[in-house]
């Protein structure tokens, strides 16, 4: 990967530290995005040669500049990571709260709309390039408590496999990486009795995020790679 240009988006929270991370070492040069500066600056921490980059990716067109900017600073865009996320809930469904969809419409969708439309041409110009999100079991099957969030990331996976549609041919792939939710150090530390179960390390989705690079585009375009099993 040494060649390539990566943008993680949603890069200071546990997922995005590990993604950004393993890109770093497999010799990547990595853009690491949040909308806070602290955040995006922790990202990058002790990796010489990661560069923290603040956007609000809620500002459209603070995103189409950024995009703009990347492409012409490094000549090439070869791989954009989704990975802002958030969750809202209610014990039933009648106490579903919209505030509590409009929160995460735009984390889990206006962000992900902002972001490839801005990198979109980008990465169909880069033969090689790749994308993803990470979108949840919740999608397949939600729970009375669950509509909002399930509702969100069901939309993130229709956009996100339309604008796959839009790479077809072009030798770049979009893929929807699944999980049931995620686990990281700092989760266990804090919860030392808690099982976890079926929930996926930050570690290995950054290795199954790295690994989209070394299968064909034609094999993982589209796709829900599930990394639960």
């Amino acid at each position: 990967m040494r060649d390539l240009v990566v943008v993680v988006a949603g890069a200071g929270g546990p997922a995005g530290r590990a993604v950004v991370r393993r890109l770093h070492e497999a010799g990547a040069t990595v853009l690491a995005v949040d909308a806070h500066e602290e955040r995006a600056l922790r990202s990058a921490e002790g990796l010489a040669g990661v560069r923290p980059v603040v956007v609000d990716l809620l500002d459209a067109e603070a995103v189409r500049a950024f995009a703009r900017e990347t492409e012409e600073r490094y000549g090439h865009v070869d791989g954009l990571i989704h990975l802002v996320g958030g969750w809202r809930g209610s014990k039933t469904f009648a106490e579903t709260s919209l505030r509590d969809w409009a929160t995460l419409a735009d984390l889990l969708i206006c962000t992900l709309q902002h972001t490839t439309l801005a990198f979109a041409q980008a990465l169909a110009r880069s033969s090689r390039s790749r994308f993803a999100i990470v979108s949840a079991k919740a999608a397949e099957s939600p729970t009375q408590g669950n509509a909002a969030y399930a509702t969100a990331k069901a939309a993130s996976e229709a956009w996100a496999r339309a604008f796959a549609d839009s790479l077809t041919g072009t030798g770049a792939a979009a893929s929807v990486l699944v999980v049931k939710a995620l686990v990281d150090d700092e989760m266990r530390a804090a919860k030392p009795d808690a099982k976890f179960e079926g929930f996926t390390d930050v570690r290995d989705l950054a290795d199954a995020v790295a690994g989209l690079w070394d299968r064909p585009a034609e094999e993982i375009n589209g796709r829900r790679l599930d990394l639960t099993a």
